[in-house]
């Protein structure tokens, strides 16, 4: 283990499964890379009025200031780049991790942070063309020695996992739940089941029961073993409108290849430009029954060479001792300006 001590910071609410939540799990490896400890910054789960994203924190500086008396460093994850203020109060470096793709900033946000990291090339190039500096490349990924391939010969059914449920009922939409629901009524041999987060799981059932899938899709609001649910599946998908609402590499997706499964994931996820590259998977071009289905039909047609694709692929692609080398050169990086 390295020298150092990191508080990471999450602004999203403490997870009920957090074996499950990918960015959860990404923090789990790292702290057996360097110490440190988890600070959730949201407080909307202990408070009855909503707090809006420009308040988050602010309610934890004086533990965090406390915690900076010891020499940290603060380590923020967050999809999008969201100018959160409290991180301007710290006093010790700050690492901005940046989950998902960008699409636009503002200029200047990232000029007192100590390093910033993005987790794919377009976000990277896209960033170094705004003139942002200390920025990392980190390249994703998991522990793909976890998964066991095992096929799953083409039948009368096609299976889906669905990924990255929702952590609001915009996002019903803006997953594709609802386009995802709506091409399970008009195929009624696509089963879909959906890894759920114990968010908003009432609201999930209504909606498959006005849809009348309830014999093709289930919810699955418990933990389970993803490996042996692998085994099960043909396949695994992702759908999001923008880059900024999901991992730019969801986890559900690298552990669907890392089982031999190929993939369906939105054009707007940075990973739809790698699943196109290995030819491991179909990428879905607009938030629609239609295109979910032409998807479909695309993969089963050339089923075989997509799952050895997957196959080939995964384990080199999304190693997970690449990703802590990473990190370890920015925290590196970091604890010489702390």
């Amino acid at each position: 283990m390295m020298d150092g001590y990191v508080l990471y910071h999450l602004p999203f609410l403490p997870p009920r499964y957090a074996a499950w939540e990918a960015i959860s799990q990404e923090v789990a490896a790292l702290r057996r890379l360097i110490a440190g400890e988890v600070v959730y910054v949201n407080p909307n789960a202990a408070l009855p009025l909503h707090i809006p994203r420009l308040l988050f924190g602010f309610h934890r500086l004086p533990m965090l200031w406390r915690r900076e008396r010891a020499g940290v460093m603060h380590h923020f994850y967050n999809p999008d780049p969201f100018p959160f203020p409290y991180l301007r109060l710290l006093r010790r470096p700050v690492i901005y991790s940046l989950t998902g793709g960008v699409d636009r900033l503002r200029r200047g946000y990232f000029s007192h942070m100590a390093a910033i990291t993005v987790a794919d090339e377009a976000s990277w190039r896209r960033l170094r063309e705004m003139g942002v500096e200390r920025l990392f490349l980190v390249r994703p990924g998991i522990e793909t020695a976890r998964f066991t391939p095992r096929p799953k010969p083409l039948g009368t059914t096609f299976h889906l996992l669905v990924g990255s449920a929702p952590w609001s009922r915009e996002q019903f939409r803006s997953k594709g739940v609802l386009a995802l629901l709506e091409a399970a009524r008009r195929a009624p041999r696509l089963r879909l089941t959906f890894l759920w987060r114990g968010i908003l799981a009432e609201e999930m059932a209504r909606r498959v029961e006005a849809m009348g899938v309830a014999s093709q899709v289930s919810v699955l609001d418990r933990l389970v073993d993803v490996d042996a649910l692998l085994g099960e599946m043909h396949a695994a998908i992702v759908l999001a409108a923008t880059p900024t609402i999901v991992k730019a590499y969801p986890h559900s997706l690298m552990e669907a290849l890392a089982a031999g499964k190929p993939v369906l994931v939105s054009r707007a996820i940075p990973m739809a430009m790698t699943v196109e590259r290995l030819g491991c998977g179909v990428v879905v071009e607009q938030l629609s029954a239609e295109a979910i289905l032409e998807a479909v039909e695309r993969l089963q047609s050339d089923y075989a060479r997509y799952s050895r694709a997957a196959l080939e692929s995964a384990r080199p692609a999304f190693s997970q001792e690449a990703m802590l080398a990473s990190f370890r050169a920015v925290y590196r990086s970091v604890l010489r300006l702390a």
